[in-house]
């Protein structure tokens, strides 16, 4: 089964561009110092706990033992009672012979005072005579009970005070921004890091120039941009533009994402967005740069419809009205990127609030080529390696996928106890990269492999076999993610518009692996699901919207539901036509089909030996490359067999891949 990755225009294509190396990690946000006595505090309360306890210990001292009156007569009697304490209150607290200590009462309503002092003198007791402690040793007690737990409480109510004081401040932090200014320690990246967008650079570096000499512009009656919007597909480096106007404007960057702005409390966000604003003047000249501004400015979904976000809304507002209500001459640009750019308000794109909006595309050929060279730069690279040959082999990869795919190969390398990138380490990361990993447990039965051969070998003989089919570079039968094998096409140049005789010989290479199957065994398999499954995109595409269907005639139904950038899937809902419409759509399109199937089994059929011959090749050797297929060809007494060049045998030049026999 094939799977050809083709750039087909929409009805706006853009040119491509090039972005360059990744994006940096973010700087960690630092944090707030604590108070220079904090620390101690914990300490304090720690050291108060202790001497709490062992005051508490050594008050209460050794066992003391209360005995009734009664036994402390007795044991007076026995000669057993030492020393004892009596107090004008009657209680008495005393040490026995043996070293206890002991406390009792006297009582004193019975008049046993004189009796008492007869019998201790009697029996050589030592008596000593003190007051009454009153109430302090009961509030003495009290505190020291409760203490504990009053440094506990204090303990606790610290610890949340410190807690608070982290976030950012505390509660009088919430409503300040989380813009990182970057003034003194400007990032190195410049316009001379990014390969390619020369358009872009042009527009962006106005801005800077604005900023840096401003009578230039006010001589000839000129108004800088209030705000310039950069919008382009994920990973085509919009956030690197803005660390490079960072690096290369001599004015203080504020820079914040989207997200920072809402948060769970009503009104934070255009609090926030007040103070960013009110930064940005006290620094003027300056740049504000929001990142993922679709976070923050989305459409607004009015009174009348429910689910809306009332303080995201309430953020949006605070923005326009500080967009449209600082001064022209205060030396304030904000700049914002996005790849939702349908998402966004259109308030917020209206001229005076951003003036400019600058499309930052996927990279052309010559684009990805210097991108390649700029992340190889700190790479050990083989002399025989092609930066060239590996971008025309990378058609529709962003910046992103790019340096990943470098990434990759040096890792491919290093699996192989290598230090330098090899040819081929680059052409499994970029297989690694479009398919997935390559499992070499995932063995095919022999006549699962005899059967995915014949698959592919269809692909490719009816690609070399078309005129205006991509020239066949790699054929390979080895499982790799949920494709069971590729073919790959390299496009001789890169495409941005697409013939009708372009797009039928694509339909036929795509059915070419289905026609081989029913030449060579009479039945089809599951092995074409994903050739049928694009195919059929194609063809509706080319009734629906290309108008190429004489029955449907010079008729266009786009899609008129906004994708994101870089997504191509369908959003389902009811079509811009009736169920007549519909009918002719499917009609013409099963048409379309069934044309591409039968001309594959007939070019085929008159090449069945050639079919054979290629099977067998890659039954034996798994890959082989796109001079097997012409040489196959050129061996092959069919009808089309000549002298001369086998159609479609073009020099090799950007690829496109196509994903042969997927597991079902």
């Amino acid at each position: 089964m094939v799977i050809t990755r083709v750039r087909m225009p929409h009805r706006h294509p853009t040119p491509p561009a090039k972005p360059g190396p990744p994006d940096e990690p973010p700087t960690p946000p630092s944090r707030q110092p604590q108070p220079a006595g904090g620390r101690w505090i914990f300490w304090w309360i720690l050291g108060t706990l202790v001497v709490v306890l062992l005051l508490s210990r050594a008050r209460s001292g050794p066992q003391t033992t209360s005995l009734s009156y009664s036994d402390f007569v007795a044991k007076v009697g026995a000669s057993q009672v030492q020393m004892v304490d009596i107090d004008d209150k009657g209680a008495i607290s005393g040490t026995l012979k043996n070293g206890t200590k002991f406390t009792t009462q006297i009582p004193t309503a019975l008049g046993t005072g004189a009796q008492l002092q007869q019998q201790l003198t009697s029996h050589h007791v030592q008596i000593k005579a003190g007051q009454s402690s009153g109430g302090g040793s009961v509030w003495l007690s009290v505190l020291l009970t409760f203490l504990p737990f009053l440094l506990l409480i204090g303990f606790f109510v610290w610890m949340g005070r410190r807690a608070a004081g982290s976030m950012t401040g505390g509660l009088s932090a919430i409503g300040r921004s989380r813009a990182k200014i970057i003034e003194a320690e400007r990032p190195t990246t410049g316009f001379d890091d990014i390969a390619g967008y020369d358009g872009v650079k042009q527009e962006i570096s106005e801005v800077v120039d604005f900023l840096r000499n401003p009578a230039r512009y006010s001589a000839a009656g000129a108004k800088g941009p209030r705000g310039v919007i950069m919008v382009g597909p994920p990973g085509t480096g919009k956030t690197l533009f803005a660390r490079a106007v960072a690096g290369e404007a001599d004015v203080p960057f504020l820079s914040v994402t989207g997200s920072a702005f809402v948060e769970m409390f009503v009104g934070v966000g255009a609090s926030r967005v007040r103070d960013l604003f009110e930064q940005a003047r006290k620094r003027a000249p300056s740049i504000i740069f929001i990142d993922e501004i679709d976070a923050l400015g989305s459409r607004r979904s009015g009174g009348s419809r429910l689910g809306g976000n009332d303080e995201r809304e309430q953020t949006l507002n605070q923005l326009l009205s500080e967009m449209d209500g600082f001064d022209q001459s205060s030396g304030i640009v904000v700049l914002a990127a996005t790849n939702r750019p349908d998402a966004l308000d259109p308030a917020l794109l209206r001229p005076g609030r951003f003036d400019r909006q600058v499309t930052v595309p996927l990279p052309n050929q010559s684009e990805r080529a210097a991108i390649l060279a700029v992340h190889a730069r700190d790479k050990n690279l083989a002399p025989d390696v092609d930066l060239d040959a590996v971008a025309r082999a990378t058609p529709g990869f962003s910046g992103a996928d790019l340096a990943n795919l470098v990434n990759e190969g040096a890792i491919n390398a290093v699996r192989s106890d290598r230090t330098r990138i090899e040819p081929h380490d680059l052409d499994a990361a970029r297989d690694r990269v479009l398919l997935g990993r390559r499992e070499s447990s995932n063995a095919l039965l022999p006549e699962e492999r005899r059967s995915v051969a014949v698959h592919e070998s269809g692909h490719a003989l009816v690609a070399a076999l078309c005129e205006h089919a991509d020239p066949v570079a790699k054929v390979t039968i080895l499982p790799a993610g949920l494709t069971l094998g590729v073919t790959e096409q390299l496009p001789e140049a890169e495409r941005h518009l697409y013939s009708e005789n372009y797009l039928t010989d694509l339909l036929a290479v795509r059915l070419g692996g289905r026609a081989a199957e029913l030449v060579v065994f009479g039945e089809g398999s599951t092995g074409a699901a994903n050739d049928l499954a694009g195919a059929t995109q194609i063809a509706t595409r080319m009734v629906r919207e290309f108008g190429l269907s004489p029955e449907l005639g010079p008729i266009g139904y786009g899609t008129s539901s906004p994708h994101f950038l870089g997504e191509t899937t369908e959003e389902p809902g009811r079509p811009p036509y009736s169920e007549q419409t519909q009918r002719i759509v499917d009609e013409e399109v099963t048409r379309l089909l069934r044309q591409a199937e039968q001309r594959a089994i007939t070019l085929l059929r008159d090449h069945r030996p050639a079919l054979e011959r290629l099977a067998g090749q890659l039954v034996t050797h798994e890959t082989v490359d796109g001079s097997v297929v012409l040489d196959a060809l050129r061996r092959d007494p069919g009808p089309c067999a000549t002298n001369g060049p086998v159609p479609g045998s073009g020099p090799s030049s950007t690829p496109s891949r196509s994903a042969g026999a997927p597991s079902s």
